[in-house]
């Protein structure tokens, strides 16, 4: 902890959490561990809006834990039990945020991944043992010392069992015979983005970690379903610890400075947009944008408050792009909505939400699957992003109930498209360059809804506005700029991995 040089909100949460853990049997300060008191159990916070380093205390934590010998598990595979091993997970809602916290080296996996586990067909668990140092090189018939040597190479590099066996030339399917709920839990869990947990995947995380430590922001939106607030909101005050100093202001971020100015109880929307105005005109970061980019659209959604106004910017990308009706075209951005299977292919349901396709995740079009209804597509922010499932696509339309669907297998993976998304789904994600939908927020200004004691305006604009890591565009009026290239995939495919087949049950085309 030498090098690090921390705040004085920073320092009080990070001994607090040291003090949490060395009642759990890990010192921090001496770097041992031991074994987990009985009984042990407990609920932490870390709150802070952005930029007042959660993500830099979550990453020296990590850091710090590991050195003490505690195991990370990533989700892929987490080996043989030992009762004095030690482990931490770090877990995020959504892949996007995982891939988030993966680009600054923290190996983050998904909530989902956690709660559900691959089962490894036996010769291939004897390769993933020997990966994970509890093994002896193995013999695997139909693997030569050649593909074990690129294996263990990859595994050296990426610490993932999968992405070592892809790299011998296998695919999900040679080794994982199926998923199964975790019967037994963990040790230690940090989540980032915890403003969107509910309440059930709260009581879950605290079934399966008996020490559980939530990163979230507060001045986010809740969760839909939730009753107004958000999970860390029911701890006390001696388990939550907020952050306040603005940490990343060290970078002189304009996108930052406009997301705090939105706390002042004074500042209207009309002041509001004057200040954006402002940033632009000093900082190209932040740009007022006359019109919505289509070309943009196709990796970094519109971020907008109404449902309807979603509806007909997806309606104007396909036009703009030149999309037929009846068809997608390669490139075209979708959101999942969840998978439509029946009970009995419930294990068909976990395959694919553990591949990453869950309620919520971004993904890109490639093109038709082999089989009628089936679509080849990328997940993005998953390790493994490249599937093919059964589809179910949704396209809704401008004035129409029923939306118009260009792909529907009987059964699967269903989704929406993904040039719009609401500000609300667009929690826990980020992109480099974010347009927001001015003329949506206005609306949300005159009608003067109030929601947590805050104009609903402004919460929009703020969980808006963070989404952008390098480039602000503030779209003043509802009006679509043309693209100047037409769709395509060729910057996901330049360094895509093998993919994984994700077949129906028998009889589900």
């Amino acid at each position: 902890m030498s090098a690090l040089t921390l705040s004085a909100d920073q320092a009080q949460a990070w001994d607090a959490l040291a003090e949490a853990l060395q009642e759990a049997g890990i010192d921090l300060a001496d770097g041992s561990t031991g074994p987990r008191p009985e009984g042990a159990s407990q609920v932490l916070a870390i709150t802070g809006k952005a930029g007042s380093g959660k993500t830099m205390l979550l990453a020296e934590l990590t850091k710090a834990l590991k050195e003490t010998g505690v195991d990370l598990v990533s989700g892929d595979y987490e080996g043989r039990r030992r009762k004095e091993r030690r482990t931490l997970a770090i877990l995020s809602p959504t892949n996007k945020a995982a891939s988030v916290l993966r680009t600054r080296g923290v190996p983050a996996t998904t909530i989902h991944r956690i709660i559900y586990t691959p089962v490894y067909d036996p010769e291939y668990e004897k390769v993933a043992e020997w990966l994970a140092g509890q093994g002896d090189r193995p013999e695997v018939e139909g693997l030569t010392p050649e593909q074990l040597d690129r294996a263990f190479a990859a595994y050296q590099a990426y610490a993932s069992v999968p992405a070592a066996l892809a790299a011998a030339g296998l695919r999900g399917s040679d080794f994982i015979t199926g998923w199964k709920r975790r019967d037994e839990p963990l040790d230690i869990g940090f989540v980032d983005e915890s403003s969107m947990l509910d309440a059930k995947q709260f009581e879950d995380l605290k079934e399966i970690f008996p020490s559980l430590v939530l990163f979230g922001d507060p001045a986010q939106l809740p969760p839909v379903k939730s009753e107004g607030g958000m999970v860390f909101d029911r701890l006390g005050e001696a388990q939550r610890f907020d952050l306040s100093r603005i940490h990343r202001q060290e970078a002189d971020s304009p996108i930052l400075d406009l997301a705090h100015a939105l706390a002042d109880p004074a500042l209207d929307f009309a002041g509001f947009e004057q200040m954006v105005a402002e940033a632009a005109a000093r900082d190209d970061r932040v740009q007022l944008a006359p019109r919505a980019d289509a070309g943009l659209m196709a990796r970094s959604p519109v971020l907008v408050w109404r449902n309807a106004t979603r509806i007909r910017l997806i309606g104007a990308f396909r036009k703009a792009h030149g999309a037929p009706e009846d068809m997608l075209l390669p490139g075209e951005p979708l959101i999942c909505d969840g998978i439509e299977l029946p009970l009995k292919h419930r294990k068909r349901r976990l395959d694919l939400e553990a591949r990453g396709l869950i309620k919520g995740a971004q993904v890109i079009y490639l093109g038709p699957g082999k089989r009628p209804g089936f679509s080849r597509l990328w997940i993005v922010g998953a390790e493994e992003p490249q599937v093919s499932a059964a589809s179910i696509v949704k396209i809704e339309k401008d004035g129409e109930e029923e939306p118009f669907m260009p792909y529907a297998a009987t059964m699967g993976a269903v989704f929406l498209h993904g040039a719009a998304v609401t500000i609300h789904k667009a929690q826990g994600s980020q992109w480099e360059q974010v347009q927001v939908f001015a003329p949506d927020l206005w609306v949300a200004a005159r009608m003067g809804r109030v929601e947590a004691g805050q104009p609903l305006w402004k919460r929009l604009a703020y969980v808006a506005i963070t989404r952008a890591q390098e480039r602000l565009l503030w779209v003043t009026r509802a009006a679509l700029a043309r693209p100047l290239e037409p769709l395509s995939t060729a910057d996901i495919l330049a360094a895509a991995p093998s993919p994984l087949e994700l077949t129906a049950p028998s009889g589900e085309d």
